[in-house]
């Protein structure tokens, strides 16, 4: 049988492709976290990763084990609660980034709300910077949030910093980088300013790709401003402009503006947990529910590839 330990560290080095990441994220050396990936990969008979000095990745083998180590470990979460008689209960306010509104998040809440029928779950969705402030003023329990990424997320988890910032806390989800997206057929025009679709303020994805075309030198307009996904999407369908969005993340209908258009790179972007201050009951319940968001981070987004580790 496989150990639950090792299906832990293996879903954590899988949903953040580092395995240093890992580590922390589990409070264990990486030199465990390795010793945990290779037996495993020694009972299944399968390399479950293919991995180099600056890159991890999962191997076909790995993909289909994400399946069955999630199943694993809810059935063992499920078994110790009923035998501990351990029931959660109390109000948990939680948010979560309108990047999650089309993923599957939901499925990942509904057993979250079948295992916990006694906590009353809010849910709000709103912007990553509005999620931050409403966490620091209180008025939040857990959120799922976007911050800033840097080349290798090293030394963030502990510090603290601005709103969505690059050193904002968090316990890191996954690692991403913003791209330009467009509809299929939009050409951009050199010599006129670039159509922006974008969040309006605090928008993380806004303030990037503001910044990534002022440091460019290249001029821009806005096109279209919403707070909602859905708008902005729409009005990118439509051949409105361009927008800035997480490449695991790509919405149905659009794709990805190629190379010759000229654009400037966005750099990376972590997607994280963070936690308020309150305690007992709802702090039980935030902890049950970030457990079950970081066991089930991978269903979140579509691979898109190896990040740098």
């Amino acid at each position: 049988m496989y150990e639950p330990n090792r299906l832990r560290t293996f879903l954590a080095v899988a949903q953040t492709l580092s395995f240093t990441q890992a580590a922390r994220r589990l409070g264990l050396r990486q030199s465990t976290v390795s010793q945990h990936v290779r037996r495993l990969e020694e009972e299944t008979g399968r390399p479950l990763f293919t991995r180099d000095t600056h890159t991890v990745a999962l191997t076909e083998d790995g993909e289909a084990m994400l399946g069955f180590a999630r199943s694993i470990l809810e059935a063992h979460e499920r078994a110790a609660a009923f035998f501990t008689g351990t029931r959660l209960r109390g109000r948990l306010r939680f948010g979560a980034s309108e990047d999650f509104v089309t993923t599957r998040l939901p499925e990942i809440l509904e057993a979250f709300r079948r295992e916990h029928p006694e906590v009353d779950l809010e849910l709000t969705v709103e912007l990553s910077g509005t999620l931050q402030a409403r966490l620091e003023a209180g008025r939040l329990d857990l959120i799922l949030a976007k911050r800033r990424g840097g080349p290798t997320g090293e030394g963030r988890e502990s510090r603290g910093g601005g709103a969505g910032g690059a050193d904002g806390e968090g316990e890191l989800v996954w690692q991403d980088v913003l791209v330009w997206i467009g509809a299929p057929r939009l050409r951009l025009d050199p010599d006129r300013p670039v159509p922006l679709i974008v969040f309006p303020p605090p928008g993380i994805t806004r303030a990037r790709a503001l910044e990534a075309l002022q440091a460019q030198g290249r001029p821009w307009r806005i096109a279209c401003t919403s707070s909602s996904l859905s708008a902005n999407v729409a009005a990118a369908r439509a051949g409105l402009g361009v927008m800035a969005h997480t490449r695991g993340l790509v919405p149905p209908g659009l794709v990805e503006v190629p190379a010759r258009a000229g654009l400037p790179e966005l750099g990376p972007v972590d997607f994280v947990l963070r936690k308020g201050r309150r305690r007992g009951a709802t702090q039980d319940a935030a902890d049950a529910l970030a457990a079950a968001i970081l066991a089930g981070g991978d269903r979140l987004h579509r691979p898109h590839g190896a990040l740098p580790g």
